[in-house]
């Protein structure tokens, strides 16, 4: 970049386009949720048939036209804002060299050397005369024979010039850089000439993202940023101090972060998932459609003869090499489709949102590593007079989302309906890596519960942090393995705002009394159906223990120590309630219809009120 061109640069013109783009983000992001959260409601209140399922999903389309305008827009103004922030940096350094030269009644030519007029001690009865300086920076060698030939000249005027010419060359170079990282950043920041927001065009939001994160680096570095490792209450703190173009920016750039970021208004991470959600989902299509083209042969053509005709014949046989091949191929692409198939159940809830504020979703967190994780609810808890937070257990994974956020739907349904005067929150906390095996050393081990503690702690603080008002009444509910995490939880954090504790199916809480879990014995309580496999944990019981005894408690032998006290049980000191017998189990124990059975009847009831404040 040339002096001219930087003399005449105004970075806040880029600033100010960087405002428009964040007006567009903004317009584009209220269009969206005024499709999702009122058109498509409307809609779907008042009409019904084939006209109205196809308008319905061309709304939808045009919801998801406006999603990616809000965020390449978004990504665009932080582009922006990286770009003014450096070339603000280039020209202060070149005006404050320029000034300087001026206030010595120099002259900063167009080619940014700088002439300096006669000055100094009298030689022959002649004053040194005046002359031109140009950078010198580039050759270290000429570098320093230049500024000594300066500072020996007997012009004093000569060495300043000489400075200045530097200090304006250091400046054009600075902001050479700048425009040399930024223009092909910003010229990527290009969609599609269609209308059709497909799959790759969500990969390519990613990789824009990544550039403009790597190129404004120092710009986001000039915003304080979040706490490292910061406690739900820091976080909020940082959050609240920010500008509004400093939290777009942020958000816009580091929506993974701000959507697990405990302390943080649900809306704000609730945005910043979507936008994860989006992303991910896109990059998950692409990679599956690449694995559909690898689809090995399953059947090999062998020729064989016909033994009534002597003729030979092409028959389709499997070996043993080819299905286990096309075996290992469908294994990936059913757990591709699965995590797919979870994401678009999370985005069916926004799709399908009927308008009552009570039951609006709020995705709270998601990723897709390892397992895959979600973290959902319906009803703001920001605002919520009751929250309730279900911790699953064994098995549960982003492929199976869909039934885990049922259950938390029927849970705040069915709290809403008991306590017409309170809202309630119901929340699914998949946020941690639950076993996903039923084999004894796989699940019944405490190392995934003792990994979750931590993360469920923050996010249970976090939410009494961002809530409206203070305290909500606050209940945690564990599954299955999930009560152990609860459990833990809840005995390692004496101070965890949480009012009642609710178990069932629960294999135990790593504690040998309620009163161990940090609240009182009368705010816990627990429930498991008759028929629940965790029955046949000794000392055994229930109907299914003669079954096959020695197979029930091999799962579960050596495990009580670590377990603790069956909180079912007289001797835990909590409350128990009734749940019904439930159906004979299979073998799946997510699946098994009496392990699963307490989001409907006498247990849902139950849980439910103990949710909103009663007794069951």
């Amino acid at each position: 970049m040339d002096y001219t061109t930087l003399k005449a640069l105004k970075p806040s013109e880029y600033s100010d386009a960087a405002n428009g783009f964040r007006a567009v983000s903004g317009m584009a992001s209220a269009a969206k949720d005024r499709i999702d959260l009122q058109i498509l409601v409307a809609m779907k209140s008042a009409n019904e048939g084939e006209a109205a399922t196809a308008a319905d999903g061309q709304l939808q389309e045009l919801a998801k036209n406006f999603h990616y305008t809000q965020v390449e827009c978004g990504v665009i103004s932080t582009a922006l804002d990286g770009f003014a922030y450096d070339m603000e940096a280039a020209k202060r350094k070149l005006d404050a060299a320029v000034e300087d030269a001026h206030a010595k009644n120099f002259t900063v030519n167009s080619d940014g050397s700088v002439t300096y007029p006669s000055a100094g001690e009298k030689t022959d009865g002649r004053i040194p005369e005046g002359g031109t300086m140009t950078a010198l920076i580039g050759d270290p060698a000429a570098e320093a024979i230049g500024r000594q030939a300066a500072r020996f000249n007997p012009n004093p005027n000569a060495r300043y010039a000489q400075e200045y010419a530097d200090r304006i060359a250091d400046a054009l170079k600075e902001a050479t850089a700048a425009d040399e990282k930024w223009a092909p950043k910003l010229r990527a920041l290009k969609a599609d000439d269609d209308l059709t927001v497909s799959d790759r065009d969500w990969v390519d939001v990613k990789k824009d993202t990544a550039g403009v994160l790597q190129g404004a680096e120092d710009y986001l570095h000039s915003i304080k940023e979040p706490p490292k490792h910061g406690t739900p209450e820091q976080n909020a703190q940082w959050w609240e101090h920010l500008t509004d173009e400093q939290r777009a920016d942020y958000v816009a750039v580091h929506p993974d972060s701000i959507g697990w970021m405990d302390g943080l208004p649900a809306a704000v991470r609730d945005e910043a998932n979507r936008t994860v959600l989006a992303e991910t989902r896109g990059t998950a299509q692409v990679e599956l459609d690449a694995w559909m083209a690898k689809e090995p042969a399953r059947f090999q053509t062998i020729h064989q003869l016909n033994p009534n005709t002597g003729e030979e014949v092409d028959v389709q046989v499997r070996t043993p090499e080819s299905e286990a091949a096309w075996q290992k191929w469908e294994a990936e692409r059913k757990e591709l489709q699965g995590r797919i198939d979870g994401m678009d159940a999370i985005q069916k809830r926004y799709e399908n949102f009927t308008g009552d504020e009570g039951t609006r979703p709020y995705l709270l967190g998601f990723d897709n590593k390892n397992i895959g994780h979600a973290v959902v609810s319906i009803g703001n808890p920001d605002t919520a007079d009751n929250v309730v937070t279900y911790v699953p257990g064994t098995t549960s994974k982003l492929s199976g989302v869909d039934g885990l956020i049922s259950r938390t739907e029927a849970l705040q349904g069915k709290a809403a309906r008991m306590d017409f005067a309170h809202s309630t929150a119901s929340i699914l906390w998949l946020g941690y890596d639950a076993p996903q095996s039923l084999a004894p050393d796989a699940t019944y081990k405490t190392s995934w519960a003792d990994n979750a503690r931590e993360p469920l702690s923050n996010f249970l603080t976090g939410l009494e942090t961002a809530h409206h008002g203070g305290h909500a009444n606050s209940t945690l509910l564990g599954h299955s393995y999930g009560s152990l995490v609860a459990g833990e939880t809840m005995r390692d954090h004496p101070d965890l705002p949480v009012d009642n504790a609710i178990l069932v199916g629960s294999p135990g809480t790593g504690v040998n009394h309620a009163k161990d879990l940090n609240i009182p014995a009368d705010h816990v309580w627990a429930a498991t159906a008759q028929n629940d496999l965790v029955n046949m944990a000794p000392p055994q019981a229930g109907v299914l223990a003669p079954l096959n005894p020695n197979a029930y408690r091999r799962l579960f032998d050596d495990h009580s120590a670590m377990y603790g006290t069956d909180p079912t049980s007289d001797e835990f000191g909590g409350h128990t309630f009734k749940v019904g017998n439930g159906h004979l189990p299979g073998w799946h124990l997510e699946g098994m219809p009496a392990h699963s059975q307490y989001w409907e009847g006498d247990s849902l009831d139950n849980m439910a009120e103990i949710v909103t404040g009663g007794t069951p």
